[in-house]
């Protein structure tokens, strides 16, 4: 009889995602191991070993070390990086063995990946995350695709998790994530485009207003246009790589992605700027206004607020 739960779990990537998943599997008693590029780097190996301490995770030196004698291989690094740790992990991957991808990429580049882990023996499934992953957790909703992703939806669901399968064909629970964020990721765009041009204006409480008064059930005039803006803010550099994911996902149907590629291009002015003038934010005491104003105060510091 198949075991419900997994014992043994490799996390690749220990970002947000992977050291939230690392931290919340090993307080349930799973044994945890992890593995990411910033180990083996000087600048970051102790920040890193640290992290894996607090999580109460083991930290693998290298990612055949994470991986091998792992159950189920979760792998969580960055959509331009989810081909080659595929294949990486694909020489070391063994029949038996789950191979799950959660990463924000085109149905294209999860076919490929998973061509890479099919070559090993193991099972290869993808998920697609559609909710942010803070505050649900483990328990953040992510559909599943591949042949053996009913299996692999219901031992997650025995360890507390909100999986579903939703098909047997890899691509269609990547398809239904990246359509979702050409409005998910390209409403926060919108915001930040118009909220930003809004304030230099000094016209910001009237266009909320209006916002308001046509949408009243979305919450404009209470907390929408932070939480708009600090999730972007949060993720900017990875939410533009997404949307160039979802780009090459419409390019692949013949829809030109223009409002795909133009979130992604607001993504990338918001790192920019952010970079630029080194400015951080509480994500407790998160104000829209603050950030636009931070951002003005390098660029045009003797810009005047109404």
């Amino acid at each position: 009889m198949t075991e419900t739960i997994f014992r043994h779990v490799a996390i690749i990537g220990f970002g947000e995602v992977g050291g939230i998943f690392g931290t919340d599997f090993a307080a349930a008693g799973v044994h945890v191991r992890v593995f990411d590029i910033l180990l083996n780097k000087e600048k970051s190996r102790e920040a890193m070993l640290a992290k894996a301490k607090t999580a109460k995770v083991r930290a693998a030196d290298s990612l055949k070390e994470a991986v091998l004698g792992a159950e189920l291989v979760i792998a969580a690094v960055t959509a331009s990086s989810a081909t080659d740790v595929a294949k990486d992990a694909a020489a070391v991957l063994k029949p038996g063995q789950f191979y799950m991808d959660l990463n924000s990429v085109s149905p294209k580049t999860k076919t490929k990946v998973a061509e890479s882990v099919g070559k090993s023996g193991a099972d290869f499934v993808e998920a697609a995350v559609v909710a942010p992953v803070t505050p649900q957790r483990l328990k953040v909703p992510m559909l599943l695709g591949g042949a053996r992703a009913g299996e692999l939806a219901s031992r997650l669901q025995a360890m507390g998790m909100d999986t579903t399968a939703v098909s047997e064909r890899i691509g269609v629970a990547s398809a239904i994530k990246m359509c979702r964020s050409v409005v998910m990721k390209g409403i926060a765009a919108l915001a930040i485009e118009s909220l930003v041009a809004a304030r230099r204006y000094g016209v910001e409480d009237a266009v909320i207003a209006s916002f308001e008064a046509t949408y009243p059930s979305m919450g404009w005039a209470k907390s929408l246009p932070d939480n708009l803006a600090k999730r972007a803010a949060e993720h900017s550099r990875r939410r533009a790589a997404e949307m160039r994911e979802v780009a090459e996902t419409l390019q692949d149907v013949g829809i030109d992605p223009v409002m795909a590629l133009g979130t992604a291009q607001v993504q990338d002015w918001l790192t920019a700027e952010m970079e630029a003038g080194k400015i951080v934010f509480s994500a407790k005491d998160f104000s829209w206004r603050s950030l636009v104003d931070a951002i003005d105060a390098r660029t045009s510091p003797d810009r005047k607020r109404a």
